[in-house]
């Protein structure tokens, strides 16, 4: 029921604001830290507000095959750290323990696209789609 309230939450709000995990972990009679797990666990969750939200997943199959070097490329072109957002307010980084996508690992997601079998070189080809 959890993430049926958070997804909704998100939905109205577009993100999931601090106040709201509150409200949420309040509400649901809940400890906040596991309404801040579970928005932080899954990559569908967002915390800053953003047109274009990014996930890059960290999970062990694919931080083995290179995603810690697509994080570190996508912060250096977005130059913004995981766990922020653009100072245009444009783009959000997350680094996410799990998108679910193991076999394509390393895995990134933006908004709803999901980019597979990554390399950093690929990303700024990627990141180009969503800048113009």
């Amino acid at each position: 029921m959890l993430m049926h309230v958070m997804q909704q939450a998100q939905q109205i709000y577009g993100y999931l604001p601090f106040e709201v995990q509150v409200m949420i972990a309040d509400g649901m009679n809940l400890p906040l830290e596991k309404v801040y797990g579970v928005s932080t666990f899954y990559a569908q969750f967002a915390l800053s507000p953003s047109t274009y939200h990014i996930s890059v997943c960290l999970g062990t199959a694919c931080y083995v095959k290179g995603a810690q070097e697509v994080l570190d490329k996508v912060c250096e072109m977005l130059q913004c750290g995981p766990e922020e957002c653009t100072e245009d307010g444009r783009f959000s980084v997350t680094a996410c323990r799990c998108i679910g996508a193991c076999g394509l690992a390393p895995v990134m997601m933006i908004n709803d696209d999901v980019y597979g079998k990554l390399t950093a070189d690929e990303i700024p080809g990627i990141l180009q789609k969503y800048m113009d």
